[in-house]
């Protein structure tokens, strides 16, 4: 029995897959009164009944999900009867590389504009749903908090309800009665994974289980709720690999949570057990240990599941936990509706790339970009007059071997992107601005012959505009062994730039009237010669299609910036702390060292020649405008659990510019019976354009029960006390601050 797949293949094999159910149970079986057809029945007693019906073959073939490329040669033209499918699979997989391209989630996070994010997943999960596609590998919820790790660029932040919310959408129109979304949101990596050992990519992680449950596992708590997939993480987190990790997968995720959908391996994730952790000897281990977890495998590996036929024969591997995994399988088959209405939009071609989702993508990469640094009003640069440079590895024509997406990405995708010298070039064709363009250096290079060229355009010009930063590739040259700074296998001992990046900046810097940079990349650039020096700096993470067009409108006033910082970006690798850092990190009163310009050293102890400060905190974000708060509240002072604390507070635009502004919570437990976070983000508020002499009123709710923490007896509790309201425009800049008691 073949069942409706949920592998993100092509149109027509997928066709193909999702027509033999329905085949034999009407033409061998001649019924249509079994239960797991009834669309109006409860998934859990459709899924029961199915699997009655299933031989052992057929229930391990669905826990095994494969590349396409395992099951069928794609690059030769196959003899009938696959030759039409294999057609239609190509001509889908054109459709595949003309999605729309949307700025990388580590941007997206930093719009802090979550109904903002909403639609830009609801135009991948449309487009997925278009070309057949059922599951969507998103989002990512690792933390930011080792950013020598590769796959920074990817984790979503805040913003992962919001990807769920709009990926799975609404069910299918045909679907049954208790269908819940059209495609299935994957959250991943469960759990832990982007905080490795070194940085380095599935390397061990190292925590207690408070640590695990205050600060890895909320992002998946909150977003993941209604999420139909979950993919499990390569790495162990105190010394258990997450696929044997019986505590946290089916002690917490299945027991506690009550979560009913599918969760599955990362790719090759299974053989690891054996080959990476050693935690077994054999295939058959690796094999028997994720299915008794309740994990599908996924391909990538030696498809370990191949084995479990044998082992049901031999007794190691009993069949309750094959089909126990195989019902949360099976769950989020019916949940999406994949029996009743497999191919709800028709004529796929015409949901890709449409006008309204490139609108989207400009409107998201215009708020995920942060304005850093903007001493004197160096921005906005004039559209109507004087001359601009835009030099750097970052800002030309692919055609220059540009790189301005993450990874991810289809082969030669940066084909149809935006650059920052085609979006200014659109901007001022009517203007009477003259545009130069010297690209300078290469981004993996420490040649300077380039030098010459872009010196000449700056020293000319009333500003120059410098793009550097990190690079990542495309899919199919990232694991070819192409040159890269960022992306998954991609890990870094610094965060300086690379090559002669810096050195060009600093040409540039010594002949330009006027000098701005602007850091493309997929994690923090920890560069403070840029930042004590360069008077006006600005943060685009790997941007989408219009992602030239977007920066030229703010560069050159159309819009304010609004984007703020989904991550802290530290003075140097070595001195990073998250957001969140424990209480008794920085302990005293804090007294950095410094090395001054002329050389002058000036010894401290936290560290002794630098400092434990970031550079940019989390949450920071300068605009055109100036705002002043007002009429700061809380509703309650006193509350007991299950009660909700409304923040409330007033924003002017006092400026000359309309902008937005992002209002950001974080709540400080001041006495605790364990040692916590600093704070926390409690919540967030971004308003909608504010005029100048406007305001807006903003109130954000803060649960209570939000506030209980893991303590010493190793179970929740919402302690007694005072907790400290801080209101803020970044985690470092408290505005208002007050204090209510449990």
């Amino acid at each position: 029995m073949r069942l409706p797949s949920i592998l993100i293949v092509g149109v027509a094999v997928l066709a193909s897959v999702l027509a033999t159910p329905l085949q034999r149970a009407t033409e061998l079986d001649s019924s249509s009164s079994w239960a797991y057809k009834n669309p109006d029945l409860p998934i859990d007693e459709r899924v029961t009944d199915l699997i009655s019906r299933m031989t052992l073959d057929e229930k391990v073939s669905q826990l095994i999900q494969g590349d396409i490329r395992d099951f069928f040669n794609t690059t030769l033209a196959p003899s009938p009867p696959l030759v039409a499918n294999m057609t239609a699979l190509r001509t889908s997989k054109r459709y595949m590389g003309n999605g729309t391209t949307f700025p990388s989630p580590i941007g997206m996070a930093c719009s802090w504009n979550p109904s903002l994010l909403v639609k830009v997943a609801s135009v991948i999960g449309l487009e997925a749903n278009a070309l057949g596609t059922n599951n969507v590998f998103a989002p990512v919820l690792d933390l930011s908090r080792e950013l020598r790790w590769g796959r920074v660029e990817e984790n979503t932040g805040a913003m992962g309800l919001a990807f769920v919310t709009g990926i799975q959408g609404t069910p299918r129109p045909s679907a049954g009665k208790f269908a819940k979304a059209r495609v299935a949101a994957m959250c991943k990596h469960f759990a832990a994974y982007g905080s490795p050992t070194g940085g380095l990519n599935t390397a061990p992680v190292v925590g207690s289980e408070r640590d695990l449950r205050m600060t890895y596992l909320p992002p998946f708590k909150t977003a993941c709720q209604d999420a139909l997939s979950l993919m499990v993480a390569y790495s162990a987190y105190d010394g258990v690999p997450a696929l044997a990790n019986t505590k946290l997968m089916v002690d917490i995720l299945r027991d506690e949570w009550g979560w009913p959908a599918f969760a599955m391996s990362d790719a090759g994730g299974v053989d690891l057990l054996q080959t990476q952790h050693k935690v077994t000897s054999d295939r058959e281990g690796c094999a028997k240990i994720t299915v008794d977890n309740f994990v599908g495998e996924m391909g990538g590996g030696t498809y370990t599941f191949e084995t479990l036929q044998d082992q049901v024969a031999a007794g190691t591997v009993n069949v309750s936990s094959i089909d126990r995994a195989l019902s949360y399988l099976l769950y989020t088959k019916f949940a999406l509706g994949l029996f009743e209405d497999p191919f709800p939009l028709k004529d796929y071609a015409d949901y890709m790339r449409t006008t309204e989702s490139l609108d989207i993508d400009f409107q998201i990469e215009k708020e995920s970009i942060v304005l850093l640094q903007n001493l004197n009003s160096t921005l906005p640069l004039s559209a109507t007059s004087g001359s601009i440079a835009l030099i750097g590895p970052h800002a030309g024509p692919v055609a220059d071997g540009n790189i301005i997406y993450g990874d991810y990405v289809n082969f030669n995708a940066s084909n149809l992107a935006v650059t920052p010298l085609a979006g200014f070039q659109a901007l001022l064709q009517k203007s009477n601005v003259t545009l130069r363009y010297a690209q300078g250096c290469q981004l993996w290079s420490n040649d300077q012959s380039g030098f010459q060229e872009a010196v000449e355009a700056a020293l000319i010009s009333d500003a120059a505009v410098v793009f550097v930063g990190t690079w990542s590739r495309d899919q199919t040259l990232l694991w070819s062994g192409a040159n890269a700074t960022t992306g998954e296998h991609i890990d870094i001992s610094s965060l300086e730039l690379v090559g002669a990046q810096l050195a060009l900046v600093k040409a540039v810097h010594a002949v330009a009237k006027k000098t701005i940079v602007v850091f493309v990349s997929g994690k923090p650039v920890t560069e403070p010669w840029i930042a004590e020096n360069i008077p006006a700096v600005v943060q685009q993470f790997y941007q989408g299609e219009r992602g030239g067009d977007a920066l030229a409108a703010l560069l050159l006033g159309d819009e304010s910036p609004s984007g703020r910082l989904s991550v802290t970006i530290p003075r140097s690798v070595s001195t990073h702390f998250p957001n969140d850092w424990l209480r008794g990190t920085i302990y005293g009163t804090l007294d950095p060292g410094t090395v001054y310009p002329n050389g002058t050293l000036d010894f401290g102890t936290q560290y002794v020649l630098n400092s434990p400060e970031p550079q940019w905190a989390f949450g920071h974000g300068l605009s055109y405008t100036s705002f002043a708060w007002s009429n700061f509240s809380l509703s309650e002072t006193n509350v007991t659990a299950g009660a909700t604390v409304d923040v409330s507070v007033t924003v002017t635009n006092n400026g000359s510019f309309p902008a937005k502004e992002v209002v950001q919570v974080y709540i400080q437990d001041v006495i605790s019976s364990v040692v916590i976070a600093n704070h926390a983000l409690a919540g967030f508020n971004k308003t909608e354009t504010i005029q100048p002499g406007e305001s807006a009123k903003i109130k954000i709710p803060i649960a209570v029960d939000n506030l209980a923490i893991w303590g010493a007896s190793s179970r929740w509790a919402l302690e007694a006390g005072e907790f400290n309201v801080r209101v803020s425009t970044a985690a470092d800049n408290i505005i208002f601050n007050s204090s209510f008691w449990v």
